[in-house]
């Protein structure tokens, strides 16, 4: 569905007014960024908004970052806050979803009512399963659905039909099987998904592969395949999703941040230098490389022209599963 994107930076520094004049130098570009985040705690929103405010603060790029989950809506709730306060010091981060349940009507709004800054980071889907499952790999796991879908509850961090939905759907379809017979159990944020996955709720969950990979490497948790076109060198013993069954399957999440609507193109200037310039910083590769992140990046009308883009596709996919 998607082809791996991933970032060719500026080679030249951005030129911006009076007030980003301190970003050639290296030093502080931005003095404070509240970041909020659609979901709960532990899921892939809060981990991009809390890595990032890591990376920016600790390598002195930005002042001060503070962070406030706001859950509800689907994240309509989020979005319809920023645009009511219209808050500049605040940027929002979002993915992927923001496309899936605004074609859905999850919420009224779109990616066109904010200010696209940037798109930051890519994240893989991964199937996950606990580690004394009875599928050690995912062909396994591909039978059992195959032989009794209605047995197999696999859940994900978002409404039923969103994008970890949607992950499975594609998987299952790819898989030579019903994609509609998934048995998917929605949960507020993927910290609680993997929760339901721990305490043996769900027998599988779709979700980021950065979301994933910290348990599995303390063996709490299996990645039975993820949905790259190669493996990834921070798992090479995991398989693709296509290397386990699952033919052509490719899907990437991207995550990034808007900000209010009306935005003044000087405030606007200065996130997206304060967002660039956190590649070079080795604070950004440690959080990165941690969270098993690709780095990608489409800033300002780049970004836009991508999130049309990924609308129309989606909604093709959408259509074909029978989601919309």
């Amino acid at each position: 569905m998607f082809k791996q994107f991933k970032a060719a930076l500026a080679a030249t520094a951005l030129t911006f007014g009076v007030a980003g004049a301190a970003m050639a130098d290296g030093h502080q570009k931005v003095e404070d960024i509240h970041f909020l985040i659609p979901g709960g705690a532990g899921g892939g929103w809060d981990g991009t908004a809390r890595g990032t405010g890591e990376a920016l603060t600790k390598s002195g790029i930005v002042g001060q970052a503070t962070y406030e989950n706001m859950s509800g809506g689907g994240g309509g709730k989020a979005i319809a806050h920023l645009i009511e306060t219209g808050d500049s010091g605040t940027l929002m981060v979002n993915s992927t979803p923001i496309v899936i349940r605004s074609l859905q009507g999850v919420f009224p709004q779109s990616f066109r009512d904010l200010t696209p800054i940037a798109g930051t980071i890519g994240d893989y889907g991964a199937m996950v399963v606990h580690k004394d499952s009875q599928f050690e790999d995912m062909q396994a796991l591909l039978a059992a659905y195959a032989n009794d879908p209605s047995s197999m509850a696999i859940g994900g961090g978002s409404v039923a039909g969103s994008m970890d939905h949607l992950i499975a759907a594609l998987v299952m379809k790819n898989a030579g099987a019903n994609p509609m017979d998934v048995k998917y159990i929605p949960y507020d944020a993927g910290g609680k998904a993997m929760a339901g996955l721990l305490s043996g709720e769900i027998a599988a969950l779709t979700t980021g592969f950065g979301e994933a990979i910290e348990l599995a490497r303390q063996g709490e948790v299996n990645i039975l395949c993820v949905t790259s076109t190669e493996r990834l060198d921070t798992a090479p013993d995991t398989p693709t999703c296509d290397e386990a069954g699952s033919k052509g399957t490719e899907f990437v999440n991207w995550r990034g941040f808007f900000a209010a609507p009306g935005l003044d193109e000087d405030t606007k200037a200065q996130y997206i230098s304060a967002l660039n310039a956190m590649y070079d910083t080795e604070e950004w590769a440690t959080v990165r490389d941690r969270n098993g992140w690709v780095d990608i990046y489409n800033a300002d009308s780049d970004f836009v022209a991508f999130l049309e883009k990924q609308e129309e596709e989606i909604a093709g996919l959408m259509r074909e599963l029978g989601f919309l």
